[in-house]
């Protein structure tokens, strides 16, 4: 049995990468209509273990589907260097997913630009991949992001942005007509996506955008917000095991009479209003 095969064969027949990884990927798809009949999904990958996980699972919803869709697994080269770009070719080689790369210089663009590039480059990327699967017939593009993603981005957006909110399983392009984009790994654990690329020895891209390598603005990269986050959540769950679930919940047990306003397609409603 080859390498791939290895891979593959992990992600079913050990019960706790199917349970933990398989069957939240398709709770999530199955729950939010992530994929529909006749879609066709570009699935983004960066390089990063999220996306490669993600394609390998798209490939086994599509050995088992019940409707016909299509998926094409699309790579955006914003200006890696060659050690990086070869090691995305590589594991999607070892791992049996067929690239569709194409290039851009969004590296450079941002790479001179002293307040906050990663937003800049994060949503260059975004338009850039909406363009390109759209150009290919797709209808949909996939993202990577994950339950911890999930749970960082409402508790980020209430300590730093003053509002709650959070990262949706699903959204129309505001852009881009008739595109949507999805995130089908919305129930799955990072710590489980970690556990499984140890389990199969795969090692993966971090970021490796030349920012984050010769950083100079002011400020210390490390300590991003989402960083941050990520600790403050740690600690609280020293002393609450349930605080990651509690904060996943709430966002879906929003009780409206207890607000004293609340915003509905960019309109403010105060309570008073119906007091």
């Amino acid at each position: 049995m080859g390498r791939t095969e290895d891979i593959e064969r992990s992600i079913i027949k050990k019960r706790n990468f199917r349970e933990k990884l398989f069957s939240r990927f398709t709770k999530a798809v199955s729950e939010y209509r992530l994929v529909e009949e006749n879609d066709k999904i570009a699935v983004c990958i960066s390089g990063g273990k999220d996306s490669m996980l993600m394609a390998k699972l798209f490939q086994e919803l599509d050995r088992c589907r019940k409707f016909p869709f299509e998926t094409v697994f699309l790579t955006m080269d914003p200006g890696y260097n060659r050690e990086n770009r070869e090691l995305i070719e590589e594991n999607a080689s070892a791992m049996g997913i067929p690239l569709t790369i194409f290039e851009t210089q969004i590296f450079d663009a941002v790479y001179n630009i002293d307040k906050s590039p990663c937003y800049l480059c994060a949503r260059m990327r975004r338009g850039y991949l909406y363009k390109k699967a759209q150009d290919l017939g797709c209808n949909k593009i996939a993202l990577g992001h994950h339950y911890d993603d999930v749970i960082e981005t409402i508790l980020m957006s209430m300590l730093w942005a003053g509002q709650i909110q959070t990262m949706m399983p699903k959204l129309h392009s505001q852009n881009f007509e008739g595109m949507q984009l999805i995130r089908p790994m919305y129930y799955v654990r990072e710590e489980d996506i970690k556990a499984w690329c140890e389990y199969n020895d795969l090692h993966f891209l971090q970021c490796a955008c030349r920012f984050t390598e010769n950083y100079t603005g002011t400020g210390d990269i490390s300590s991003s917000k989402r960083m941050v986050t990520k600790e403050l959540i740690k600690k609280l769950m020293e002393d609450n095991p349930y605080v990651e679930a509690n904060i996943f919940k709430s966002v879906k047990n929003v009780n409206v009479d207890m607000l004293p306003a609340y915003k509905k397609d960019g309109v403010v409603h105060n309570f008073l209003d119906e007091y």
